[in-house]
């Protein structure tokens, strides 16, 4: 069974702790801008939302790789940066419509979420469980599918 992480983002306090655990799990220090998790502030409302990789099926940064640098895991289903192949062109982050992927000028390779090899620090992280680490398959694919395929009332038709 693959696992995906879920968010919630009406719990998400803009806590950071997410962004915190991350950068410690990977750069061994507190350094937000290095997580592999981001949390956007929607300042003029008060909201937050915390984003990350989706672990794409199709993933457009793997197809991009002109190395073959990003393969998939076997275990958790995770698109891993193989960092002895990557040659930092960026070629993947250009690719990402999401903007998940991102470049460490520290070690001139890129950088994104792996889900910690089936243990997400971010999910252990979160105090209000905003982040979730469940079964792939309850993540809504099949809901949303589902809700795509039913016949939806013509909107050209007005209602009485």
């Amino acid at each position: 069974m693959h696992r995906s992480l879920s968010i919630e983002s009406g719990k998400c306090t803009g806590c950071l702790q997410c962004e915190m655990a991350c950068s410690l799990r990977f750069e061994h220090k507190i350094n937000p801008s290095r997580s592999r998790i981001r949390v956007f502030a929607f300042h003029d409302t008060g909201r937050f939302v915390p984003y990350t990789c989706t672990q794409c099926a199709g993933a457009w940064c793997q197809a991009a790789c002109p190395v073959e640098a990003i393969g998939a895991d076997d275990a958790t289903a995770a698109r891993i940066v193989n960092d002895k192949l990557c040659v930092g062109c960026k070629i993947c982050t250009i690719a990402c419509p999401f903007g998940t992927i991102n470049y460490n000028v520290d070690t001139g390779k890129v950088m994104k979420c792996d889900l910690c090899s089936g243990s997400p620090a971010c999910v252990d992280a979160c105090p209000t469980q905003a982040i979730t680490f469940i079964d792939a398959e309850t993540t809504g694919l099949s809901r949303m599918r589902s809700w795509a395929g039913k016949s939806q009332p013509d909107v050209n038709t007005p209602s009485s």
